[in-house]
């Protein structure tokens, strides 16, 4: 099963109507919450009257920060882990400092959503505005407010990287290219936004919380600890959730609003973001603004990397370092840098919070690096892909070490793989040299061609571990327990295919459960490129285990070795003698009573391991982007697109194929349309979906892909990360087509997102 594309267990259930998302989910005489936002970025609450909104009809509850009681007024760690840099506090209702617009300030509980619309207008806040902090560079002036108590500035954290000497190499290289690069901010734009449904179990007495959540663990220890709760009198069940990206992972006030609320009235309760709110209030990710040298030695090659830059990570610095040193880890890429040195500096603004949006830092060390590699070889006089030969790791360098640290811990070692090789199958998968050919005829015209490229080495697979519990059902069913939840990454088959082959089981008797605490009781979170480098070794580990407990019984009742059993399609039987069989179900069926397990200490075909993997596996891959750029009207499109990725082995072809596509749609999207605005008084000015643009299927060519699978090391699998990958190198290509095509008119592309109003600037300059 593992390397076939069986189709997706979930898609007929979805594609039919019977999906259950939390908008779904309904509960007798259930209440409906509403959330009461800043309207200012920054300013002293100097009262919040909910007298008003108490006195209408159908009201139940109105909570201002005063009115919490014992339930905790600060967002609480989840595993009791520290934060990173300087000491801050998340408030779940703000109490005396908003810090950004959109901030929770409010709460109100109605019988209806329409009295519970009346009852948040009826809300009365007063604010005294204190200076907002828009930009990195307003946060950081000497002037500056603070905006987190005791601080001497706005600098959360800082992440450092060095290899070698750059200084020194840097005064030997031929040619220093020097610039500043900034990546925009951005919204990860889930089709489903958030929502939370909150009970009290009647029979088990237990708080229910129902949550579109990546990290249904770390909810459950969020809301027991805000609660003042045993964690196992807290249970988080995951329905199906409508796309998630990595701003769902963190915990958000919302979500202990929700449970708090139900504890204490007693009866179920459901919030369910609007777009408006999910633009504002669910984090983003990726505004950063770089300074960066490199140096080249005559024949192209890479002397030395220099660079510091700036993370605008909003109000409450909840990542840590983990997206700053991300970025600084992944910036020297696929390309031998013997001399590196970064420093990340994170920055509080009054915006909204920063989340681990797909890929994480990575994006943004790409289109730096791929920029850079671009700008070296027009000014070299070398093409674009040639200087990439002339830089890549080599086959005969892996395991290649760059000589940084990874934030696990352990140092940066890349698995095996042939960049080299990926990057030319890219190029023919374009085809590169006739875009070339075509950008040649149309050269001097109106409507120019661009080539871009952008290539990268991406960490994934984050552990510290995952679990799964396999147990064979007397009916022949095999259920899967994991503690990690889809997003729409196709888990239920791609761990059911991994089952069904370390078992013998046929994949269509394979079910795959997950996203309920009380079913499975550790998991880390979706997150990270992680679940199947992490879920899929523990999933086949356990699944061996059961096999191995299956011969022992069959053995038994077949009256043969354990050796020589075989088990195939759920059919257990005697090597070479396929007609002396059982069914697997029958097996399990046994395995309640048989003696064969004594050893083992205990009856029953099941099994529940823990795969911790030692570091992170490393991936590599390309993707290149033909553009047609109009350089009277500054419109540009999108031609041609072509991913390349190694996979290490992949599970399904199929999913991981879509996984790229879908990457590299969003990346795409970086590169020509999507940015997050403010304006100086820290407003939102892409609020909604009219205003903060995503591609449509008709702005995106056929994005052809192809799969360069080097199997790990770290894992028995083989397995590389995949998840966000295609979302990695999409804006650093588009800025390369772009610049490529209108650099002999002296444009130069420094940001991202290339619009015809940001091109027309750039050829004015």
């Amino acid at each position: 099963m593992i390397g076939a594309s069986p189709r997706r267990k979930e898609d007929q259930r979805l594609l039919t109507g019977g999906g259950r998302f939390v908008d779904d989910l309904t509960r007798d005489g259930a209440l409906h919450l509403g959330v009461v936002r800043s309207a200012e970025a920054h300013a002293r609450l100097r009262k919040v009257a909910t007298g008003a909104a108490r006195a209408l009809p159908g009201v139940v509850l109105a909570w201002s920060a005063s009115d919490l009681g014992a339930i905790t007024p600060n967002m609480p760690t989840a595993y009791g882990g520290a934060q990173k840099g300087r000491g801050w506090a998340q408030p779940v209702l703000a109490r005396d400092l908003v810090r950004h617009v959109g901030e929770p300030v409010a709460v109100v509980v109605a019988e209806t959503a329409y009295q519970l619309a009346d009852a948040l207008d009826a809300v009365s806040v007063e604010y005294e505005r204190l200076p907002a902090l828009s930009t990195t560079d307003a946060a950081l002036a000497a002037s500056a407010a603070r905006l987190h108590e005791g601080w001497p500035d706005n600098t959360a954290v800082v992440a450092r990287g060095a290899v070698g000497d750059p200084e020194r190499a840097m005064a030997g290289a031929h040619l220093v290219v020097s610039e500043k690069l900034r990546h925009p901010r951005l919204s990860a734009v889930p089709i489903e936004t958030r929502g939370v449904l909150a009970y009290r179990d009647r029979s088990s007495g237990v708080l229910v919380v129902s949550s579109s959540t990546q990290s249904p663990y770390t909810l459950r220890d969020v809301v027991a600890a805000a609660l003042g709760l045993p964690v196992e009198e807290v249970r988080v069940v995951v329905p199906d959730v409508g796309g998630g990206f990595g701003p769902k992972g963190p915990i958000y006030p919302e979500e202990i609003l929700v449970a708090a609320a139900a504890h204490r009235l007693g009866r179920p309760v459901k919030w369910i973001e609007s777009r408006r709110e999910s633009l504002a209030c669910m984090g983003h990710d990726r505004e950063q603004a770089h300074q960066a040298r490199i140096g080249f030695a005559r024949d192209g090659g890479i002397v030395a990397v220099d660079a510091t830059f700036v993370a605008d990570v909003g109000a409450y610095p909840i990542q840590g370092d983990g997206l700053t040193a991300n970025t600084v880890n992944h910036l020297p890429g696929p390309y031998r840098v013997p001399h590196y040195r970064n420093i990340g500096t994170s920055v509080v603004t009054t915006k909204t919070l920063n989340a681990a949006y797909r890929a994480a830092g990575r994006p943004e060390a790409v289109f730096v690096m791929e920029r850079l590699m671009d700008i070296g070889a027009r000014r070299l006089g070398l093409d674009p892909a040639e200087i990439r030969r002339r830089n890549f790791v080599r086959p005969a360098d892996m395991p290649y070490r760059s000589g940084l640290t990874y934030k696990d811990g352990v140092a940066i070692t890349y698995d095996p793989g042939n960049f080299p090789a990926a990057f030319e199958r890219a190029l023919a998968l374009l085809p590169y040299d006739e875009w070339r050919r075509r950008q040649k005829a149309r050269a001097g015209g109106v409507r120019r061609i661009g080539v871009g490229l952008a290539c990268y080495a991406q960490g994934t697979g984050l552990g510290p571990y995952e679990g799964a519990t396999v147990r064979v059902d007397p009916s022949g069913k095999v259920y899967v327990y994991i503690g990690v939840t889809a997003q729409g990454q196709g888990h239920a088959t791609t761990l059911a295919q991994i089952a069904a082959a370390e078992l013998g089981a046929a994949w269509e008797d394979v079910q795959v459960s997950a996203g309920d605490t009380a079913l499975f009781p550790f998991g880390m979170g979706t997150g990270g490129s992680r679940v199947a480098a992490n879920s899929g070794p523990a999933v086949a580990q356990t699944a061996r285990e059961v096999r191995e407990r299956a011969t022992r019984v069959a053995a038994e009742m077949l009256e043969c070795a354990p050796e020589d059993v075989r088990i195939e399609q759920s059919k257990v039987h005697v090597v070479g003698m396929p007609h002396r069989a059982v069914s697997l179900g029958r097996v399990a069926h046994a395995a309640v009573k048989s003696k064969a397990l004594k050893a083992t200490g205990e009856p029953g075909l099941h099994a529940c391991t823990y795969f911790y993997p030692d570091t992170v596996t490393w991936a590599f891959g390309t993707q290149a982007a033909a553009v047609e750029v109009d350089v009277e009207t500054c419109e540009i499109r999108l031609l041609a697109y072509a991913i390349v990725h190694d996979p290490g082995r992949a599970i399904n072809p199929m999913i991981v194929e879509a996984q790229l596509q879908g990457g590299a749609a969003q990346g795409i999207g970086a590169g020509l349309m999507e940015e997050v605005v403010y304006d100086g008084n820290g407003q939102l000015l892409t609020g909604s979906l009219m205003d903060y643009a995503i591609p449509k299927a008709d702005q995106l060519p056929a994005l052809a892909v192809v799969l360069d699978e080097h199997p790990s090391t770290i894992n028995a699998l083989g397995i590389k990360g995949v998840g966000e990958s295609g979302a990695i190198p999409g804006a650093a290509a588009i800025a390369n087509a772009v610049e490529d095509a209108v650099a002999d008119l002296g444009a130069s592309i420094r940001e991202v997102p290339v619009t015809p109003a940001r091109l027309f600037a750039a050829l004015a300059r």
